[in-house]
């Protein structure tokens, strides 16, 4: 069983880590993989080796948890959560500013008291601070300490930690200790609380960023009605009254009734359908899901989906498909799935993660005993300093949501524009794509359901079947990026000739094979092309399954939909060189996102140590401005990632 499951408590890509690494140690767990900017668990696991209830009381161990109930409202928790953290944050500003006002003496408490009664209100207010605002830092590294993990917290609990803890030591024995030795002392109660201003800043900042990233998910899920009218029977009869029930009570052939200006609840069969301009039809908006622009007239025996809009007059109809079975609920499944997916270079990302917080936890050890080896106790304060710096500014956030942020928009905008991309390994092949196989029917053409066929040799062609529309547009832009297109069809030589010319393609093959076409991918790759195939049947399942990047259009049959990587719902073939060129943005995104992730902490790492004063020049990064960059590196990569939902910014060319 598969399943895509919420997840409460992720803050950073060492975080996210640590719930794959622990899910992928259960046993019945067979593949776990998570998403931090969707903030889910795609867990594929044996139900009758282990439970939900056990995967989520695994995961509450280490100090994160699990959304499994069906009436637990994951936006309402992360409404709840968004809010708790946005006064949190307010209230560690409000202490920052009163405890930078009471260190640097701004505040006065009158001429008889000393400095040490300053430094005394200084130490309560962080206190209260830390309890406040930084708790949940201290209590998510205890619990993943006790598991042998660590995260950003750990980070954010140690340099606070440690600096509090100092300052608190010297506000009782600074003069006894250093003032006796002749060296100048001072506290730092500022440092733990911009700390955990910032850091608590930046999460806010990328809080409210991540709602335009699941935007497009929540657009999907907000097709769904919340109830549905049931027709209740009498005597016998469907003439009875009605029922308002939850869309989650309706079962398998219940009668629905839906009027114009309400959604289909679930999929299912018209047996009924009126208005004022047929008397046994009714018009339905499909768009969202087909791409169709113009409203589908639905007669007795025809399809309805979920999610679609009826726009005019009503209709009644049996439920063939409810729940997790419909196909909206399996469109949004897979851009779960595929939102949560990992590219290849997230693999390596995750790998530096994990070991990312215990090696900068020992960069700042070496930091603090290498100042002390230089300076000697007289340098103490800066030794410390400089490790609370480091602990600070090193960010795994940064590099943890480089690629997921921009895979996760990606598939989202992909969908709205009803192309479903399966995983994030398709959207980085699809930019590479300089060769594409087509089949004819049903994919470039559609047949005419009207005509005699026993009189079809003596039509034309375009009495047989039409080019779909927007075909020579679509061939077109994608000749304009360099793909070559190549036409295959079992049909005659004239007519597959002729549908060429129509559609603007100049390579084509007649009287193919499915093994033909698997051939013929398979020696397009040879020559080193990336070779993408469109197709819709059961005889394009293998020429699918060989290619680069498999396209299946939403129409086809459920062979080759399941053996394709990318499925475009509707006609509108102009969705697969926009699919390219965005595969092409994002890749362009991601190397943007990690360049700056890797240089951050490459410069900023060396300047928190301290380095620069080694050689005379007066500059280092103090504890405060440490926690600002870390808040900054997080948000400009998501920011960064945002700009993919602009449609208008002009493609790279690789």
């Amino acid at each position: 069983m598969k399943k895509t499951i919420p997840v409460i408590g992720m803050a950073c890509s060492a975080c996210s880590a640590n719930v794959e690494r622990k899910l992928n140690s259960l046993e019945g767990v067979n593949e776990a993989t998570v998403s931090l900017p969707g903030r889910t668990a795609t867990v594929e696991y044996d139900p009758e080796v282990i439970s939900l209830e056990q995967l989520k009381a695994e995961i509450k161990s280490i100090g994160y948890d699990l959304v499994i109930e069906e009436n637990r409202s994951v936006e309402e928790l992360e409404h709840r959560a968004y809010q708790l953290l946005r006064r949190k944050t307010i209230l560690a500003w409000i202490f920052a500013v009163l405890v930078m006002a009471v260190s640097m003496r701004w505040i006065s408490f009158g001429r008889n008291l000393d400095a040490s009664f300053s430094n005394q209100i200084a130490l309560i207010l962080t206190l209260a601070a830390i309890i406040l605002c930084g708790r949940s830092f201290y209590v998510s590294a205890f619990r993943q300490m006790r598991h042998g993990t660590a995260s950003m917290d750990t980070l954010v609990a140690l340099s606070t930690a440690v600096a509090f803890l100092f300052s608190v030591f010297n506000t009782f024995f600074g003069d006894k200790v250093w003032t006796s030795q002749g060296i100048a002392w001072h506290t730092y109660f500022d440092a733990p609380c911009m700390i955990i201003a910032f850091v608590l800043t930046g999460r806010l900042i990328e809080e409210r960023a991540r709602k335009g990233m699941t935007g497009n998910i929540r657009a999907l899920m907000g097709l769904r009605p919340k109830t549905a009218r049931i027709v209740t029977p009498d005597n016998g009869t469907m003439d009875g009254g009605f029922s308002e029930i939850p869309i989650a009570a309706i079962g398998v052939g219940d009668m629905i009734e839906v009027r114009a200006g309400e959604k289909v609840p679930v999929d299912g069969a018209v047996t009924w359908a009126q208005s004022f301009m047929t008397d046994d039809g009714a018009y339905v908006d499909e768009a969202m899901m087909t791409g169709e622009p113009t409203p589908v007239l639905k007669r007795s025996g025809s399809e309805v989906l979920s999610g679609t809009l009826l726009v005019q007059g009503k209709l009644r109809f049996r439920a063939r498909q409810v729940g997790e079975q419909t196909a909206l609920a399996n469109m949004i499944r897979l851009v779960q799935e595929a939102q949560g997916s990992k590219a290849p270079v997230q693999r390596m990302v995750d790998k530096w993660a994990r070991i990312f917080v215990p090696v900068v936890i020992g960069i700042s050890v070496l930091t603090f005993f290498l100042w002390l080896l230089i300076g000697g106790m007289s340098m103490f304060s800066q030794a410390l300093l400089s490790a609370v710096s480091v602990l600070i500014i090193a960010c795994p956030c940064a590099m943890g949501l480089a690629t997921p942020t921009a895979i996760m928009i990606a598939v989202g905008s992909a969908a709205r524009k009803n192309v479903l991309v399966k995983n994030a390994t398709a959207m980085e092949v699809l930019r590479k794509v300089n060769a594409v196989v087509i089949d004819k029917t049903g994919t470039l053409t559609i047949a005419n359901q009207q005509i005699d066929f026993t009189k079809a040799d003596h039509l034309s062609y375009e009495e047989r079947e039409t080019l779909k529309p927007h075909v020579q547009e679509a061939v077109g832009a994608m000749q304009e990026e360099g793909i070559d297109i190549h036409l295959m069809s079992g049909d005659k030589d004239e007519a597959v000739r002729f549908w060429a010319d129509k559609a603007g393609i100049s390579h084509y093959q007649s009287g193919v094979k499915p093994q033909d076409k698997e051939n013929l991918v398979r020696t397009l790759q040879q020559e080193g092309k990336t070779v993408a195939m469109i197709g819709d049947g059961v005889n394009d399942s293998q020429a699918l399954a060989v290619a680069d990047v498999s396209i299946a259009m939403g129409r086809g049959t459920d062979v080759a939909m399941d053996v394709a990587q990318v499925t475009l719902m509707g006609d509108d073939l102009r969705r697969i060189p926009d699919a390219i060129r965005l595969s092409r943005r994002t890749v362009s995104t991601i190397r943007q996102n990690l360049f700056w992730a890797f240089i951050y902490n490459i410069v900023c790492i060396p300047l928190a140590a301290g380095v620069p004063r080694l050689f005379d020049m007066d500059f280092q990064i103090t504890p405060a401005w440490a926690a600002a960059l870390m808040a900054f590196s997080s948000i400009s990569v998501v920011l960064n990632s945002l700009r993919l939902l602009n449609p208008n910014r002009s493609s790279e060319r690789h």
